[in-house]
């Protein structure tokens, strides 16, 4: 089977139960695959980045094989506004946030709500110089596990969403993010957009930024913050010490 999302916003949960995880988030538009179902519960994988999850069965639309393939062809359209909303012909007002999907309303057999969207739109892969300059469309956003939106996102979902509305695809978590791109040998080859990976104590990948000019880092570590990045990782000037230990700075683009 395969659904798409209808709702604003959904959770996407480790198990399928309310008290679980929120590991990921599913906005409006993104459209799915179906791989196990349960009586409240569907295990998803999404088309984007074959993330995988549990959602509430009451939180999508259920489309067809065709739907999903077609939806899978068209290329990427997304609200590119903090916040829009759509309208359909009972004069519902379903709020949107930024990076919402907006391919299937123009398929009338998916759209079967008849949404409307008369915001601001982006689609097609724009040039590096603009990464940066999206990611502070999302400046002071809260940290928030698993988050994908200006109002709570976490530091893998900011990089890919930031890529994604610029027509890139990243995976989902910092460590498979780490898996994609050029290896670069010194900050100092580093351009504006490339992504910085930070590891623990054990090596495993925790955290990811974007590289900013002049050795400067924006990235979610509380909310999303400029801080500086030197050889050993970020400074953060507040609280007078180096908060994450640099690994590896990857360029993608």
């Amino acid at each position: 089977m395969f659904a798409i999302c209808n709702l604003a916003i959904i959770p996407l949960r480790a198990e399928p139960s309310d008290r679980s995880e929120i590991v990921s988030q599913v906005l409006f538009g993104e459209h799915f695959e179906i791989l196990e179902q349960q009586k409240q519960w569907a295990k998803i994988k999404l088309h984007f980045d074959d993330y995988e999850g549990w959602v509430d069965s009451k939180q999508y639309q259920v489309i067809s094989e065709k739907n999903f393939n077609d939806l899978s062809k068209d290329g990427i359209i997304l609200n590119s506004d903090l916040v829009e909303y759509v309208t359909n012909t009972k004069n519902t007002l379903i709020p949107i946030p930024l990076g919402a999907s907006l391919s299937f309303l123009n398929h009338d057999d998916i759209n079967i709500e008849n949404f409307e969207f008369e915001g601001l739109r982006v689609s097609g892969i724009k040039p590096k110089s603009e990464i940066v300059k999206t990611s502070f469309m999302y400046l002071n956003a809260p940290y928030l596990w698993g988050g994908k939106t200006p109002f709570g996102i976490d530091c893998s979902g900011f990089t890919q969403m930031v890529y994604k509305l610029n027509g890139y695809n990243l995976l989902r978590d910092a460590s498979q993010q780490a898996t994609q791109g050029e290896a670069l040998s010194f900050i100092e080859e580093s351009e504006p957009g490339d992504l910085a990976f930070f590891d623990n104590e054990e090596g495993n990948i925790i955290h990811v930024g974007i590289m900013m000019e002049n050795n400067y880092i924006i990235h979610a570590s509380g909310k999303v913050r400029i801080d500086r990045l030197d050889h050993l990782g970020i400074y953060n000037a507040e609280q007078n010490r180096h908060t994450h230990r640099l690994r590896v700075i990857k360029k993608i683009i």
